[in-house]
C-alpha cells in the first residue's frame, strides 16, 4: 500500500490507545497520515503518541469521554490545533465495555453504558467533528456496528446487540444530512476479531459455542486483527470516495445479508 495515501490527512481514532486503534493508528501513519489519539487510558494514549512520533509521525492525543458532549468538544479543537484539520473520524470506542452477556446478569447500568459509550458517544465524536470537516471541503467519518447488530451473535448481550444495530440508524441518517458538504459516513461491521477484550469473552464460552462460532465461518478460521484495519482505511481513504450510508460487513462469510 502506498505511504502517500492519507498525506496531508488529520484522522482522529476514538478508543485510539486500544488493540484495535492503535493498529490502525499504526497503519494510518505507515500510509503517510497524522493521527489524534482519543481515548480514557493516559498512560496508554501517551505510550503510542510516543511511539509514533518517535518513529517520525505526526501524532497528539487527548483524554475523552465519548459521553461528554464537552469533553468531546475539548478534546476534537485541541488535536485539531495540533494537527492542523480533521479530515476522518474513525469512532472505533465502544464494545460490549465488561457488561455481562446473559439476560438475567445484565443491570439498568449495564444497559445504558453500553448504549452511553456507543450511540451516544458515536452521535458526540461525529458532531464534534462535522464543522471542521465542512472547513476543510470534506471528510470519511467511520462508525463501528458489528455482526452483532446484524445478526444474533452467541457472544454478547442484548445492550451490545441493540448499540450496533443503533449504530446503522446513526450511520444512515448523518450520511444523508452531510453529504451536501462532501462528507461521506460508513459503517464497518466486523465479526468477531479478538482483541483483548473479546479473548476473554470467547474463552469464557463454552466449548459448544466456541465450535459454533468457528463453524459458522465459512472461511474457516479466525481472523487477524489487520483484516479489520484494512477496510476501515479503505472506507477513510478517497478510494470510497463515491461510498456513504453503507455498511461494510467483515466477518469471513459468517454473515451473507441479502
Amino acid at each position: 500500500m502506498s505511504t502517500e495515501r492519507f498525506k496531508g490527512k488529520s484522522i482522529l481514532i476514538t478508543g485510539g490507545a486500544g488493540g484495535l486503534g492503535s493498529q490502525i493508528a499504526r497503519s494510518v501513519v505507515a500510509q503517510g497520515g497524522k493521527v489524534g489519539i482519543l481515548d480514557t487510558n493516559v498512560s496508554a494514549i501517551q505510550a503510542l503518541v510516543s511511539e509514533l512520533t518517535a518513529g517520525g509521525a505526526t501524532a497528539a492525543g487527548a483524554r475523552v469521554d465519548v459521553r461528554d458532549a464537552n469533553s468531546v468538544d475539548e478534546a476534537v479543537s485541541e488535536l485539531a490545533k495540533a494537527l492542523g484539520s480533521v479530515d476522518v473520524l474513525i469512532a472505533a470506542a465502544g464494545g460490549s465495555l465488561g457488561t455481562p452477556r446473559d439476560l438475567d446478569d445484565i443491570s439498568e447500568a449495564d444497559f445504558d453504558l453500553v448504549l452511553d459509550v456507543n450511540v451516544k458517544g458515536t452521535f458526540n465524536c461525529s458532531r464534534a467533528v462535522i464543522p471542521y470537516m465542512k472547513k476543510a471541503g470534506g471528510g470519511s467519518i467511520i462508525t463501528f456496528s458489528s455482526i452483532g447488530g446484524r445478526s444474533a451473535s452467541p457472544v454478547t448481550g442484548v445492550p451490545y446487540a441493540t448499540a450496533k444495530a443503533a449504530i446503522l440508524g446513526l450511520t444512515r441518517r448523518l450520511a444523508k444530512e452531510v453529504g451536501e458538504f462532501n462528507i461521506r459516513v460508513n459503517a464497518i461491521a466486523p465479526g468477531l476479531f479478538l482483541t483483548d477484550r473479546l479473548e476473554g469473552m470467547f474463552n469464557e464460552m463454552s466449548k459448544s459455542d466456541q465450535s459454533e462460532v468457528i463453524n459458522a465461518i465459512p472461511l474457516g478460521r479466525m481472523p487477524k486483527l489487520q483484516e479489520c484495519v484494512d477496510p476501515v482505511l479503505f472506507l477513510a481513504s478517497d478510494e470510497s470516495s463515491y461510498i456513504t450510508g453503507t455498511v461494510l460487513d467483515v466477518n469471513g462469510g459468517r454473515l451473507m445479508p441479502n
